[in-house]
């Protein structure tokens, strides 16, 4: 019972995992079995009842009448010849039965009389009808014979008989009859086949009516499931074709009502959004204009600082740090503002890492406070603007709020099937060369590359496949664990305390959507032995990002086209 119960438990456990389809189907036809196996049990129990009772009432009653007819005319004690007369006279009946007849002669003999010796003597038949055959019943109200008929049925081989015994009332011989119910059985088993075709039947047409049932309630399941994934695709204008005024035609009517009201709702913050996006562009754009004319004027004025009065020269200074500062600051605001709008591109070229990292340090005189640990040789195809400006954005940001010294380390990974494996060496950081020029924009000094490699990379033979890895190590106190989750946040400061800081809250933010443009990512992370890390990790060609983008919309272009650069 333990192990039944527990395949049970193991079937149902089978079923909840599979699709709904089948369990209707396996229900279904769980019913349909049930039932049919039922009504055919019923069905067979019955019939065979009847039949048996039919043909054994048919005999009983032959059996009586020919035991009465036959012994009527026999004397008291017959001779054995008599009564094998008498026997084949009863057997010679209609129901086609053996018969025994057992008396007592003129001598005081015993005499058995069978019409067939191999089938029917008194050994074969039971000792318990016997018993019954020769009991005396006393006569009274309820009992008008001192004799009855009795009958059992047995199996002689593997074939089923009715064997039945009565004893003649006022003293003559004992009769016994032995009818064979194979016809009947022949007759139960076509029965019991015709039941087992019409379960088989009902069976397959419970499967079959299970299926349309599924399917006409699963199809619009599927419909409803197939518009789910559009609108989470952002297909907002997916709707449901509404048929009918059951259930599922009132879901559907749910889920048309709330794409509805979802797609007024994002299309209001979508609304939102590009007018704010619009405002931050169109305020960064206004304020270039005066703030170029401000700049031109701090920078006179920083300057003349030296002959100013003294006490005047302190706000002049203050002046101009200010003035550059929200100079930034609305340069930083529109490049956060392509990237919302998606209109940054990648400008690529064949980049020497080491040499890019050298100048980004040589450019912003950060020589003796870094360290970097980098071979070079190690060629990538990225946007060198965009790497220049990740790179001071993580290595500005760990001078100033870590401690000295930085250490910048350059190495590649392997990617899954490259025969080349990673690089790391160190160099030395001293008379690198000149940084390039980045007050102009990114058209000066660079080239678009496309798909194909340049020249010198291919002539020089060297892979682009694997992944690009930069670490930005300070020795510093290490970021707090509540602040880690944010650094990248837009205007996130660690400090609420110093809301004027120096930073304006966005170049982390900035440096992560560089890498992101790139395929990439840059995390954060404090080292054990104190001090934080940050990783930034591209591919060494980015240039498939390129070709979906001239796919989708043209070639590549700037991401600042008609702008001055950011950074």
């Amino acid at each position: 019972m333990q192990r039944v119960l527990r395949g049970l438990r193991r079937a149902s456990g089978l079923l909840r995992w599979t699709s709904l389809r089948l369990r209707l189907v396996v229900v279904f036809a769980l019913v349909a079995l049930t039932a049919a196996v039922s009504a055919s049990g019923i069905a067979y129990w019955l019939n065979r009842n009847t039949v048996l009772e039919r043909t054994q009432n048919a005999v009983l009653k032959d059996f009586r009448k020919s035991l009465e007819d036959s012994t009527r005319s026999l004397p008291l004690h017959p001779r054995c010849a008599e009564l094998q007369d008498a026997a084949r006279q009863m057997a010679a009946g209609p129901q086609n039965y053996a018969v025994l007849l057992i008396g007592v002669d003129r001598e005081g003999k015993d005499c058995a009389a069978t019409t067939n010796k191999n089938l029917l003597t008194l050994n074969s038949v039971p000792q318990s009808l016997r018993t019954a055959v020769d009991e005396v019943r006393p006569v009274d109200e309820s009992n008008r014979y001192l004799h009855h008929l009795y009958w059992q049925r047995k199996e002689v081989g593997d074939a089923p008989y009715l064997v039945a015994g009565a004893k003649v009332i006022g003293g003559g011989p004992t009769g016994y009859m032995m009818k064979s119910l194979d016809t009947e059985r022949q007759d139960l088993n076509s029965l019991a086949w015709s039941l087992g075709i019409a379960t088989a039947l009902a069976l397959v047409g419970s499967a079959l009516l299970a299926q349309a049932a599924a399917t006409t309630v699963l199809r619009p399941v599927q419909r409803l499931g197939y518009a789910a994934r559009q609108l989470g695709e952002g297909r907002l204008d997916t709707r449901l074709r509404v048929t009918g005024t059951d259930e599922l035609a009132d879901l559907s009517r749910t889920f048309n009502r709330t794409a509805e009201r979802l797609e007024q709702r994002v299309e209001e913050l979508s609304g939102r959004e590009a007018a704010s996006r619009r405002f931050v562009a169109d305020m960064s754009h206004e304020l270039r204009t005066p703030l170029t004319a401000i700049t031109a004027v701090s920078e006179v004025l920083e300057e003349e600082a030296d002959s100013l009065d003294p006490m005047i020269a302190p706000a002049v200074q203050l002046v101009v740090s200010e003035t550059r500062r929200l100079n930034d600051l609305v340069e930083n605001l529109m490049e956060v503002t392509r990237f919302d709008a998606g209109t940054a591109r990648l400008v690529l070229d064949e980049v020497d890492v080491a040499d890019q990292v050298t100048a980004c340090i040589d450019a912003r005189a950060w020589l003796d406070a870094v360290e970097l640990d980098a071979d070079r040789g190690i060629v990538a195809r990225l946007d060198p603007r965009r790497l220049d400006v990740i790179l001071a954005n993580l290595i500005g940001n760990a001078l100033k709020h870590g401690g000295s010294p930085v250490r910048v380390s350059v190495h590649t990974e392997e990617a899954a099937g490259d025969g080349a494996g990673g690089r790391t060496g160190s160099t030395a950081v001293s008379g690198g060369p000149a940084a390039p020029d980045t007050s102009e924009g990114p058209e000066a000094g660079t080239e678009d590359v496309g798909p194909e490699r340049s020249e010198q990379a291919a002539d020089a033979g060297r892979p682009l496949g694997g992944t690009l890895v930069i670490r930005v190590r300070d020795h510093g106190p290490g970021i707090p664990e509540e602040v880690l989750p944010h650094v990248f946040d837009r205007f996130y400061k660690a400090s609420a305390s110093r809301p004027r800081s120096e930073g304006s809250g966005l170049g982390l933010s900035i440096a992560l959507e560089n890498a992101h443009i790139h395929g990439g990512e840059i995390t954060a992370a404090n080292l054990p032995e104190g001090g934080a890390v940050f990783t930034l990790r591209l591919p060494m060609d980015a240039a498939p990002l390129t070709d979906g983008a001239q796919r989708d919309g043209g070639p590549a272009r700037a991401a600042d086209e008609g702008t001055e650069d950011g950074r």
